[in-house]
């Protein structure tokens, strides 16, 4: 029988009042198979079914009032139509119902009788129903949170190929979430989900061979699994991919590709991006820079929270760079995210208190926010904590502190604390006086260019301080100096032949580092 004979059939059967020839027709139409497309036509043939009483029609014109396929799209009359055909235990109708329930459309938001309706389609083997069963109580949304209960939904639906499910059993076990953390079940469970074209699950499996998390890490492995989720359009593997490029870590960097990546990631919500790509904008790497897009972005990462975009939008405040020049701003966005505990804020911010630029001048406050950065390994705020000590300022003066935080930032290569740290073992302030300490420390500060440091070692090598006396070497160094534009360091040059010059080292009058980008 010929695909027109079958068509023929079908349309005199329904036509004299035959159900399921009635759906059989509307699906025919709907699908264009066996006959052209038409969605109107579709309808047509599903309402007289559904009119009858035929459960799979009512779902069959639930779906069609839902998708706007042929009739204008109603939500209310969808639910309508879903609720006949699931009273009469249709799994499907039972399943969509629960999910207008679940959100809110076309009826009342209800998890309740969302989680009633998606049980009774699970009793029925629906995988789709066990799976969102699962994220119910993962999200203890209509139940009380249970991420072991979870996991047992998860794995049923798993077990029957529901990619969904089986990357929530691989996601659990990536974290130990519920079950005890185990990469390899993770892995077992993304593998499946990937066989299927499961791009969170692609982009997990690209994280696992990056990290070398279950699996020999695998840098070229985790970049095709970050793009293929990628083409599919998973934001976050966007992400990645570009995170990749711009590590360095796929073979051949293509910053045009790069900033491609960051912006459709960025575009799609991904703070991350967002953040990346507006910090591309600062730096002109991979895009011409352009202070105003770069705002523009930190701006969207910033206002969802995120601490170094909101340090980096600060100092754009502070320069006046993209946006018009506003310390107020600037110290309010750094104050943000001193709060997060991020060190850079806290020095910037306390910039602005020590110069009380943008705001009162306040030492003491300045001193709080340096120690909260230094406590965290900031490099300048230890340094210039070290000279706040020093010369007690917002702080009671204390040789000693000033000796701790200067010597972590001058073993990390700071080189004003260097100097300072030369001239607390030179006068014994905080230390044992130690010259030939002190000369260590002013040499290494003089290699960086320090003008005062290599003037004090100059000093150390004309009268013999710490170092075998050498006039020679100590010209080397006032020079040095004097080409900085050291005053003492000149007039040394000038009378060192009669020796009238200043015998006491030259010690800091204090650091003043620019906020960073």
């Amino acid at each position: 029988m010929t695909t027109t004979d079958s068509l023929r059939k079908l349309l005199k059967a329904a036509a004299v009042g035959d159900v399921e020839a009635q759906v059989a027709l509307g699906l025919l139409y709907y699908d264009g198979n066996g006959a052209g497309q038409n969605d109107a036509e579709a309808v047509k043939w599903f309402r007289k079914a559904a009119e009858r009483g035929d459960a799979d029609a009512q779902f069959y014109l639930g779906e069609a009032y839902a998708d706007g396929r042929g009739v204008v799209r109603n939500h209310t009359k969808a639910a309508s139509w879903f609720r006949k055909a699931a009273e009469q235990g249709h799994a499907d109708a039972q399943y969509r119902l629960g999910q207008m329930h679940y959100r809110g459309v076309g009826v009342a938001r209800d998890y309740a009788a969302a989680l009633r309706l998606y049980r009774m389609a699970a009793q029925q083997g629906l995988a789709e129903a066990r799976n969102s069963i699962g994220m119910m109580y993962m999200s203890g949304r209509g139940v009380a949170r249970d991420a072991a209960e979870a996991a047992v939904w998860w794995r049923m639906a798993a077990e029957q190929g529901h990619a969904d499910a089986q990357y929530n059993l691989g996601q659990m076990n990536y974290e130990g979430d519920g079950v005890a953390r185990n990469f390899a079940e993770a892995l077992l469970w993304f593998r499946k989900a990937v066989d299927q074209g499961h791009p969170a699950a692609q982009n997990n499996l690209g994280t696992m061979c990056y990290n070398g998390d279950g699996v020999v890490q695998n840098l070229a492995e985790a970049a095709s699994w970050f793009r293929k989720a990628a083409e599919q359009g998973h934001p976050l593997a966007r992400c990645n991919l570009a995170v990749m490029f711009l590590d360095g870590n796929v073979t051949a960097r293509d910053n045009a590709e790069l900033f491609s990546w960051f912006l459709q990631a960025a575009e799609k919500g991904v703070l991350l991006a967002q953040r990346c790509l507006g910090m591309m904008y600062v730096t002109g790497e991979g895009v011409t820079a352009d202070y105003g897009k770069a705002a523009f972005w930190l701006r969207k990462a910033a206002e969802r929270g995120d601490p170094e975009a909101q340090n980096n939008l600060g100092v754009l405040y502070a320069g006046g760079d993209g946006v018009a020049q506003d310390f107020g701003k600037a110290a309010s966005l750094w104050r943000k995210a001193a709060k997060q505990g991020y060190a850079e804020a806290q020095y910037n911010l306390g910039l602005m208190y020590y110069t009380g630029e943008g705001v009162a001048r306040n030492r003491a406050e300045a001193a709080s926010l340096f120690c909260g950065a230094a406590e965290l390994g900031h490099l300048g705020a230890q340094a210039i904590l070290g000279v706040m000590y020093y010369e007690g300022e917002g702080v009671a003066r204390d040789y000693t502190e000033a000796g701790r935080w200067c010597r972590m930032a001058a073993e990390q290569g700071d080189a004003g604390a260097q100097l300072q740290l030369g001239t607390l073992y030179h006068e014994g302030q905080g230390v044992a006086q130690d010259y030939a300490e002190a000369i260590s420390w002013w040499r290494k500060a003089a290699e960086q260019g320090v003008a005062d440091a290599q003037y004090n070692l100059g000093l150390a090598y004309y009268i013999g301080d710490g170092v075998a006396r050498d006039a020679a070497e100590a010209a080397v160094w006032w020079r040095m100096a004097a080409e900085r534009g050291h005053f003492e360091a000149q007039a040394n040059l000038d009378v060192s032949e009669t020796a009238n010059w200043t015998r006491k080292p030259k010690r800091p009058t204090g650091v003043k580092p620019k906020p960073k980008r």
